[in-house]
C-alpha cells in the first residue's frame, strides 16, 4: 500500500495544495484569496499554511502594495512534486494507474 504523505492529507492541507496547483509554476495567490476560494477561517489557513511552510511546500511573501500589507502564497518545486507523488499514491491506492 502506498504512504500518503501525511503533510498534505490533512483535510485542509490538501484543500490548500489541490487549490494552489491549479495555478501555474512560480504564480501566487492572495491569502484574502485563497481564505475566500477555500471559505476558511484566516486563522486555521494561517495554521494549515505555517505547516506547509515548515515543511517547505510553500513559499509565504509579505509585501507592501501601496500602504497596505499583501500576503502571497504559492506551491514551491517541492510542493508541487509531494503533490502530484500524493495524488500518484492516492490514485494507486484506489486501484487505478500511478
Amino acid at each position: 500500500m502506498p504512504d500518503l504523505d501525511p503533510v498534505i492529507h490533512a483535510q485542509a492541507r490538501l484543500r490548500i495544495t489541490a487549490a494552489l496547483a491549479t495555478l501555474d509554476a512560480g504564480e501566487a495567490i492572495t491569502f484574502p484569496r485563497l481564505q475566500h476560494v477555500l471559505g476558511m477561517t484566516a486563522g486555521n489557513l494561517s495554521t494549515h499554511l505555517r505547516k506547509l511552510e515548515d515543511a517547505e511546500y510553500v513559499a509565504v511573501s509579505k509585501t507592501i502594495e501601496g500602504r497596505s500589507p499583501a500576503t502571497y502564497i504559492q506551491l514551491t518545486r517541492l510542493g508541487r512534486r509531494r503533490f502530484e507523488d500524493y495524488t500518484a499514491s492516492l490514485k494507486n491506492l484506489l486501484g487505478g494507474t500511478p
